[in-house]
């Protein structure tokens, strides 16, 4: 009986402690359309200096934005977005308000401290050192809410850690005054500043939103990103576009030359449909080299057209703002971006997927080139694909010495691979020139049916000059000349897919078998030349 009292009195007591309520469980309050924003005030003007890496919408009801460079989101500035982000945050701050505190907290966080799931608050202006822990008990929709009655300042190189599931989705913290983190802190959460100005200071990080309902958000070189989780849908990126043909070649221009200086290794095929192949060693190339222009390279130049045109069509989510300082360190997520001028990638460029390794990127550089510094890099992060990148450009590509690019490059003017650069994709170009300088690049995921692209059951060349049939063929075909002028003056020349030259034939007649018994079975390839000109090129195969 006397275990029993003493069980019940405990009870009752710790029933009885000021802030400790059992019964209630912390819950989310609803952001709404404040969920899109990484840093927002009702009231007041959101600046930046420095290079800050931003993920999620800038914007301002009232004040202005001043001197971001790119980001990862689009920017409002006291427009319909966010005259509604205002209506929605104070519905936010009064959910905050009304939550009923489980416990209540000295001014100092940090030091070690560990938090569990709950409501808390702190009747002062209140410090965060060294490591705050928020323990999520293996709940991953464990809430955290933070009510400081007062400012925050957290220290240089604090830091606000999760564990055990915790989630900054679910992290909340509204803080009656000003916000100052100093460099190097890390902080977990959506934080506002209720009538007060937030600061940011150099390499802070935020995983989470930056939140005045009245006050300025100054912010220099951080990086801050909202945060993934609690049925947030996940991005996915815009529909692929469609290569068809395009897909069996690395390297490609459909109206000019292709050419290489050095030893550079691809993986796919590499042609023009226009112009020649030259430089490429079919000993370092795992695929064809299109010496002259054939029916593979005109159904690529074909693919081709259609691929860019909904590159360049497809609506844009994000307009990057600065293209000449594209790069370093921004961070990309599965949208579709625009940049309207010529831009030059410095440093390193991620692309992250967020985990989804099917997630589409779409990166347009509408009326102007590209260009990738020396050592430059294009980083493919959590489950991003190379094959599912891709660049439109409206001008000259350069991808500069020791590089490292990723992505199926589709431009409209001349494309330059300098020397040692790695390229985890395609370069290709529906205008100019494409040279290549002792690089490696691998087109990733080749369609099997490579080989047979732009071959028809019955294919008869029939152009002005001559008629070459059957073709295919078996063990002879019939060269007819069909412009009598050039008889005594054409030399026929026949190649393998190596590029070596098989058969050569002077036609001396206006109908000429040939004798192809000898000619394995596979595709080749076939120029007309008079007077030191070609005057017709094509494919032939031999089936046996």
């Amino acid at each position: 009986m006397k275990n029993k009292l003493q069980s019940t009195f405990m009870v009752l007591a710790l029933l009885l402690i000021p802030g400790i309520n059992f019964g209630q469980v912390a819950k989310a309050p609803n952001l709404k359309t404040v969920a899109n924003f990484v840093l927002f005030s009702n009231d007041g003007l959101v600046s930046n200096t420095g290079t800050s890496q931003l993920t999620g919408n800038v914007g301002s009801n009232n004040g202005g934005l001043s001197n971001f460079g790119n980001v990862n989101g689009v920017m409002h500035d006291k427009d319909a977005a966010t005259g509604q982000a205002k209506a929605d945050l104070l519905v936010v701050c009064d959910s905050i308000n009304a939550s009923i505190t489980k416990f209540n907290i000295a001014v100092q966080l940090g030091n070690g401290q560990i938090l569990i799931p709950g409501v808390y608050a702190i009747g002062a202006p209140a410090n965060l050192d060294l490591v705050l822990t928020l323990d999520g008990q293996g709940d991953p929709n464990a809430v955290f809410i933070i009510k400081i009655l007062g400012t925050l300042n957290e220290s240089s190189n604090a830091k606000v850690k999760l564990i055990n599931k915790a989630q900054a989705c679910n992290v909340f913290w509204k803080v009656q005054g000003q916000i100052s983190i100093a460099s190097g802190a890390t902080m977990k959460g959506t934080v506002i500043a209720d009538n007060a100005a937030f600061i940011m200071n150099t390499n802070d990080t935020l995983e989470g939103r930056a939140i005045s309902t009245t006050g300025a958000i100054t912010v220099n070189g951080i990086m801050a990103y909202t945060p993934i989780g609690c049925n947030i849908p996940l991005l996915t990126g815009p529909k692929a576009p469609t290569l068809g043909a395009a897909a069996c070649y690395a390297l490609f221009s459909t109206d000019g030359y292709v050419i290489n200086t050095g030893t550079t290794k691809v993986t796919g095929d590499v042609g023009s449909n226009k112009g020649s192949a030259a430089g490429y060693s079919q000993l370092d190339v795992t695929g064809q080299i299109h010496l002259i222009p054939d029916g593979s390279t005109a159904q690529c130049a074909a693919d081709l057209l259609l691929a860019r045109t909904y590159a360049d069509t497809i609506k844009y989510d994000i307009e990057l703002l600065d293209p000449i300082n594209f790069g370093r360190g921004l961070v990309l997520t599965p949208h579709v971006y625009r940049m309207n001028a010529a831009a030059t990638l410095t440093d390193t460029l991620y692309l992250n997927a967020l985990g989804d390794p099917n997630a589409v990127f779409i990166i347009q550089v509408n009326g102007g080139a590209l260009a990738a510094a020396v050592k430059s890099t294009v980083k493919l992060i959590n489950g991003t694909q190379a094959k599912n990148v891709f660049w439109k450009v409206d001008g000259e590509v350069d991808v500069y010495d020791h590089a490292v690019f990723c992505g199926t490059i589709i431009g409209s003017g001349a494309v330059k691979i300098f020397n040692t650069v790695t390229l985890n994709g395609r370069a290709m170009t529906t205008v100019g020139a494409l040279t290549t300088d002792a690089m490696n690049i691998v087109a990733s995921v080749i369609p099997l049916n490579c080989g047979t692209v732009g071959i028809s059951s019955i294919e008869v060349i029939n152009t002005e000059a001559v008629t070459i049939y059957p073709n295919p063929f078996s063990t002879s075909a019939t060269i007819l000349v069909n412009d009598v002028m050039q008889n005594n003056k054409i030399e026929l020349r026949i190649y393998n897919v190596l590029g070596a030259e098989v058969m050569n034939t002077i036609i001396t007649k206006q109908s000429t078998m040939l004798e192809t018994s000898n000619l394995s079975s596979g595709v080749y390839f076939y120029k007309v030349i008079s007077n030191n000109n070609i005057i017709q090129s094509g494919k032939l195969v031999s089936q046996k």
